[in-house]
């Protein structure tokens, strides 16, 4: 033990002298192993979450509470309460051009996707759920589910686009401030993607999809909606024409559709560029809707529902989902909640066909995994991201990792 240590004192010794010489005559220090710090100027990732945990309150409990109380005291008093669009049912002249381009930036982005995934590899753990884009995968130890290897690496098998875009979908709302869906009506009422129901709501008609636009504001009296218009009055003839094979069919087209799209571009490079743009554009123009569009999602589970107020279908398996009879535990959403950024893990050096070894983890930086692939194909990473990916943090090799201090 006493020889190791005193090794350990001479190392200590020489690299204390060559740094205060280098510092001495002005001299950069490049590609030694004193600069593979694993103290860092990084972002840190959201911590996952334990099953019986509940996701991050975006409005403080105590301003709801607030909020709550507030709401009960004007239900007593019958006081007629004048709201502003779109509690009152119109539209926000101002996020209607947002909304096109929300609707028309989530197209392209599968169409990118799609054709980017052609030539980078996608794999997913067929245990844990893990994603990693690039070939080869790598060989950090992280999968720690029940079933899982006694080493806890990961099982790998080819994935797809949903594995690094999952689909996340929301019952579509003829009338946003009507009463919500009932759990008797879960298999009449159509469910599309979360991202195209916003938009409808903002403003975008789809002719397959009819929703009621008000030319009356309604009025909130003790606490209830009043609406002077007809339920379905006779100028509405949004419904003709529509075919009723369910959104069975629905899902099945749309995704005949997605495939079909030509990004007319020949190089992946291209493409990539073109996706990255569209990728910031969807994610800004998201959260600019939510800022005024209410979007519901659960506390435990991914479920989300666009609007003021969240369906009530008994479908939550979650934490303590016996207790609450399958109803939904719901809060306010997050960008986020409607296009889950699954984090993967990044890949400095795509070209070299060396796979991230789990010695280095902690040196390795990542991405969403929309963001990779488009980077691996040959798009620059915006600088908001330079923190996850940890661009200052230097990878030693794996024998020069024992001298970083």
């Amino acid at each position: 033990m006493l020889p190791r240590r005193v090794r350990s004192i001479l190392n200590l010794h020489d690299m204390i002298t060559y740094y205060s010489t280098a510092n001495l005559f002005g001299i950069r220090l490049k590609h030694h192993s004193g600069m593979y710090s694993a103290g860092s100027i990084s972002t840190e990732l959201p911590r996952k979450r334990k099953k019986c945990e509940r996701k991050p309150w975006v409005t403080h409990i105590n301003e709801l509470k607030r909020m709550a109380r507030q709401e009960r005291k004007e239900k007593q008093m019958v006081k007629e309460k004048i709201l502003g669009p779109p509690e009152n049912g119109l539209l926000v002249k101002e996020l209607i051009p947002v909304a096109h381009d929300v609707f028309a930036a989530r197209t392209e982005l599968l169409a990118c996707v799609t054709r980017v995934a052609k030539s980078i590899a996608i794999y997913t753990c067929s245990l844990c759920g893990e994603v990693h884009v690039g070939h080869p995968p790598h060989k950090i130890r992280t999968c720690n589910v029940a079933g899982s290897l006694a080493s806890k690496e990961h099982s790998w098998k080819l994935g797809n686009v949903e594995h690094i875009l999952p689909h996340v979908e929301s019952f579509h709302l003829y009338d946003r401030i009507g009463r919500a869906v009932s759990h008797n009506e879960r298999l009449q009422v159509d469910q599309i993607p979360a991202v195209n129901e916003l938009c409808i709501q903002a403003g975008i008609d789809i002719h397959q999809y009819p929703t009621r636009r008000r030319v009356f504001p309604a009025y909130n009296l003790a606490g209830k909606v009043i609406d002077f218009e007809k339920r379905f009055p006779k100028e509405d003839r949004s419904s003709e024409g529509i075919e009723t094979f369910g959104f069975w069919g629905n899902r099945k087209k749309s995704s005949e559709e997605n495939k079909s799209i030509d990004v007319n571009a020949d190089e992946a490079q291209a493409v990539a560029v073109r996706g990255m743009e569209t990728w910031g554009k969807m994610q800004s123009g998201i959260s600019k809707l939510m800022q005024k569009y209410a979007v519901q999602t659960c506390g435990y589970c991914p479920e989300v529902q666009v609007g003021p107020k969240g369906h009530r279908v008994r479908n939550c398996q979650a934490y303590k989902h016996q207790m609450r009879d399958g109803q939904h535990a719901w809060q306010e959403a997050t960008v986020d909640d409607l296009v889950p950024p699954v984090y993967v893990w990044h890949v400095q050096d795509p070209k070299s066909g060396k796979p991230l070894v789990n010695e280095l983890k902690r040196y390795y930086g990542m991405l969403p995994a929309v963001v990779e692939l488009f980077a691996q194909a040959g798009a620059k990473v915006s600088c908001n991201y330079g923190g996850l990916m940890r661009e200052d943090v230097a990878l030693p090799e794996l024998d020069e990792e024992k001298w970083v201090v």
